[in-house]
């Protein structure tokens, strides 16, 4: 995943700009980069690794020598942005959000025309050049942008910062937010919305799906607004999204603490825990949420060591993620060894994770592990997000175990079957999964209740990664 941040205003924008971008550090964990224009000085920009460090560190000096009215910033899992660009537009800062699936024929119907690109380090081309270079295809930014959007397979929401302004454009099924804060003096647009909270900003409006919108320091002014239909990721708001963060006014710790209650009416009955725990941090909502309405006491059976590693993606190769994550949790043995637990984690996508936090749970004198999950099985890799971009769709626990069931990979209509949560296939897949993940017990949220968790219209919330559903 990725974030931005960006703030016009009419004095100095730095100071905002680092600290609403460092409020992004839970989106991105690879390069994270900021860009700024003055009148006096025109365009400065900063790109850093933040694999090893955070972003507060690495910018530390930028947050005192670069300087400007206005500024956009990223936080990114994968290419390195904001870029800085010149073209027949002038010179702008572009950062980007979004997955774009047919990026290699769109690249080669540009350099048709001798352009060229950098190549990334692993062999692609960095996803913001090419948006910049489908933007310098048309005569205005806002034609510019609106066709990147259309020919792109993926989806895309942008900053553009340029000597006039900030344009602001929102992915045309609106999939990801762009939330704009004011201030006396002083806008500023975001990714998450609790960013510029602390910096003195109040809500002022998100964008529409498909929006154009232009920040400046005097305001934002919408230069495009389609009709569009919103399908905003469902995503966001299970494990994206951080706990103080609301999307369509909808807050994420409300939403997942809808989605453990949820999980204990249909548990009523069916097992009987010592304690509740929440996987840290993401499960922690939905656990508090079911001890509520199960009355089964709140614990922490287990803790998240934070001081030194605090980064929770960080780093990216799986196993040593794995390795890093378990090392992260240190356990409380007095609220562990001969209890029952119940587990509940935002989702199981691979397994390996939480297949580990079980075992280490056993090897700390748990008698159950029960699991639960605060979202359904995810069955399909994402094409709107890059949510599973760096791994195939055959690497997902529930993949390997239908290929397994029947025997072959699982055509289209065959993983339909698996979806519902009435069917025996699922039923089948879901007690192979608590097999070979060694749960005392295993069930996940059902799609309709997540869905009411959000409590927004469903038509306007992807499910594609659970159902398939465009």
């Amino acid at each position: 995943m990725s974030g931005y941040f960006c703030v016009a205003s009419k004095e100095d924008c730095v100071f905002d700009l680092f600290y609403g971008a460092d409020f992004h550090s839970h989106l991105g964990t690879r390069r994270a980069g900021m860009a700024v224009y003055s009148q006096e000085n025109g365009f400065d920009r900063a790109i850093h690794n933040i694999e090893n460090a955070p972003f507060r560190t690495k910018f530390t000096d930028e947050s005192t020598q670069m300087h400007g009215e206005m500024g956009i910033a990223s936080i990114s899992d994968f290419e390195p942005q904001p870029i800085l660009v010149s073209s027949k537009h002038g010179s702008y800062a572009i950062a980007t959000v979004g997955m774009v699936n047919n990026m290699a024929e769109l690249a080669e119907d540009i350099q048709k025309n001798n352009a060229h690109f950098f190549i990334m380090r692993n062999g692609i081309v960095n996803q913001t050049e090419l948006i910049a270079a489908l933007i310098n295809q048309k005569d205005n930014f806002i034609e510019g942008i609106k066709y990147a959007q259309d020919v792109i397979d993926g989806s895309i929401s942008m900053l553009v910062l340029t000597p006039k302004g900030i344009y602001l454009a929102r992915d045309k099924n609106g999939r990801t937010p762009i939330a704009v804060g004011k201030k006396e003096g002083s806008f500023c647009a975001s990714f998450e919305s609790f960013a510029y909270l602390n910096l003195g900003y109040h809500d002022l409006r998100e964008l529409a799906p498909g929006e154009i919108a232009v920040l400046t320091a005097d305001g934002v002014q919408t230069l495009y607004k389609p009709d569009a239909n919103m399908k905003i990721c469902t995503f966001l708001w299970v494990y994206y999204g951080y706990p103080s963060s609301s999307y369509e006014g909808v807050n994420v710790e409300k939403m997942r603490n809808r989605c453990g209650k949820c999980l204990a009416k249909c548990d009523e009955g069916k097992v009987n825990p010592d304690i509740v725990a929440g996987v840290p941090d993401s499960g922690i909502a939905c656990a508090i949420g079911y001890a509520n309405a199960s009355g089964v006491e709140f614990s922490r059976p287990f803790i998240k060591y934070t001081p030194t590693w605090a980064r929770s993606f960080m780093p990216t190769h799986q196993d040593k993620r794995n390795l890093i994550a378990k090392m992260k949790l240190i356990a409380v043995h007095d609220l562990i060894e001969g209890r029952k637990l119940l587990l509940i984690d935002d989702s199981i996508v691979r397994g390996t994770q939480l297949r580990e936090t079980t075992e280490f749970l056993y090897e700390s004198g748990a008698k159950e592990v029960h699991i639960r999950t605060g979202c359904p099985p995810i069955l399909f890799g994402c094409k709107y997000l890059n949510f599973s971009r760096s791994s195939s769709e055959m690497d997902l626990i529930t993949r390997k175990v239908i290929t397994e069931l029947e025997g072959k990979e699982p055509d289209r209509e065959t993983l339909y079957q698996y979806v519902d949560p009435d069917g025996e296939k699922y039923k089948k897949m879901l007690e192979v999964i608590r097999q070979k993940l060694h749960f005392t017990t295993l069930a996940f949220l059902r799609l309709d209740d997540m869905l009411d968790s959000v409590g927004i219209d469903k038509d306007k919330l992807c499910t594609y990664c659970w159902d398939g559903r465009e």
